[in-house]
C-alpha cells in the first residue's frame, strides 16, 4: 500500500471521531464482512478480536497466533478502500521489543487504528496504569516514526473487574483517571468496555475529554441519547457474528424437522449478489 494512501485513510478515520454524527462500526471477522459494509457506504471497517476468534474455532484472548491474525487483517485490508482499524487485544506480545515489531507489522498492511485493552492476558487482571501508558507511548512512537496517524483507542476493562472496586464510584473514578493517563501517553480515544449507565457515560465524556467509543451491550442508553450526550463511536463487538449465526442455528433446526425450503429457495442473498460484492459492482 502507498504510503499517501494509507495517511490519508488514517486522517479520514480520525476525522469521523470529531464529527456531530455516530461512528458506528459493525465489527466484522473476514473480507467478505468488509466488502459488504463498504458496498452499503459505511465509512470504516473494524474488526472484533472476538469474532475473528469464534469464526476460527478459538476462544477470544489472543488464542489464534498473531501470524494468522496478519494474514486475516491482510486479506481484509487488500479487499477494500475503507479505512480498517484492528482488535489487537494485549498486543500479543510479551516484551517491549515483540509490541514494537508487532505495530510496526500492523502498519505495514495498511492497519489506520488499533484497540488496546489494559488487561493482563496471562493473569486475567487489570494491567497498572503505568504498565498499559508505557505501552500506548511505544505505539504512539511507532506511528510517529512510520508517520502514520495510527488511532489508538485505549480499552479499559475497569468495568469488567467489578470485583476489584468496593463501589460504582470508585470504579467510575479508576475508569476517568485512566483514561486521563492515557490520554496523556498518546491515546486518541477511550474504550471503557461493559460501561452502561448513562451518568457514568456523561462523566467519562465530560471528565477525559477523549472520542468515547461504546459497546452495544444489553442496558445502555439507545442511540439517540448516547449521540446527545456526545459519545463519539458505537462498536457491535461480536454482535454481527451472533446475529449471523441465530440466523444460521434458527433454519438449521428446521431443516431437521424437513422444514425451512422456503427460506433458503427464496433468499434475497444469492450467488450473483455475492459475486457482485467481489467483482465490487456496488
Amino acid at each position: 500500500m502507498k504510503k499517501s494512501t494509507q495517511l490519508e485513510k488514517a486522517k479520514r478515520f480520525r476525522a469521523l471521531h470529531h464529527t456531530n454524527e455516530l461512528l458506528v462500526l459493525a465489527n466484522i471477522w473476514d473480507s467478505l464482512g468488509a466488502i459488504l459494509l463498504e458496498s452499503l457506504h459505511y465509512p470504516a471497517v473494524a474488526t472484533a478480536s472476538a469474532s475473528i476468534a469464534y469464526s476460527n474455532g478459538k476462544l477470544d484472548g489472543e488464542q489464534i497466533t498473531f501470524k494468522h491474525l496478519l494474514a486475516i487483517l491482510d486479506n481484509i485490508v487488500s479487499s477494500v478502500d475503507l479505512p480498517v482499524t484492528a482488535d489487537i487485544e494485549s498486543g500479543y506480545a510479551q516484551s517491549e521489543k515483540e509490541l514494537i515489531t508487532n505495530i510496526k507489522e500492523l502498519i505495514g498492511l495498511g492497519i489506520i487504528g488499533v484497540n488496546i485493552e489494559d488487561t493482563d492476558k496471562h493473569t486475567g487482571q487489570l494491567l497498572s496504569t503505568e504498565e498499559q501508558c508505557q505501552k500506548i507511548s511505544l505505539i504512539k512512537q511507532v506511528a510517529d516514526e512510520l508517520e502514520i496517524p495510527l488511532f489508538i483507542n485505549a480499552r479499559t476493562d475497569v468495568f469488567i473487574h467489578e470485583n476489584k472496586f468496593e463501589s460504582n464510584i470508585e470504579q467510575l473514578e479508576e475508569a476517568i483517571k485512566r483514561g486521563l493517563a492515557y490520554k496523556q501517553a498518546g491515546a486518541d480515544g477511550l474504550f471503557p468496555i461493559a460501561i452502561t449507565n448513562e451518568n457514568d457515560i456523561v462523566q467519562l465524556v465530560k471528565q477525559v475529554q477523549l472520542p468515547i467509543n461504546i459497546l452495544t451491550i444489553p442496558g445502555i442508553p439507545n442511540f439517540k441519547t448516547l449521540k446527545h450526550i456526545g459519545v463519539s463511536r458505537i462498536s457491535l463487538g461480536p454482535s454481527f457474528l451472533k446475529i449471523a449465526v441465530k440466523a444460521m442455528k434458527t433454519l438449521a433446526l428446521k431443516l431437521k424437522t424437513e422444514e425451512g425450503l422456503e427460506e433458503i429457495v427464496s433468499n434475497e442473498i444469492t450467488n450473483d449478489y455475492l459475486k457482485s460484492l467481489i467483482r465490487k459492482q456496488y
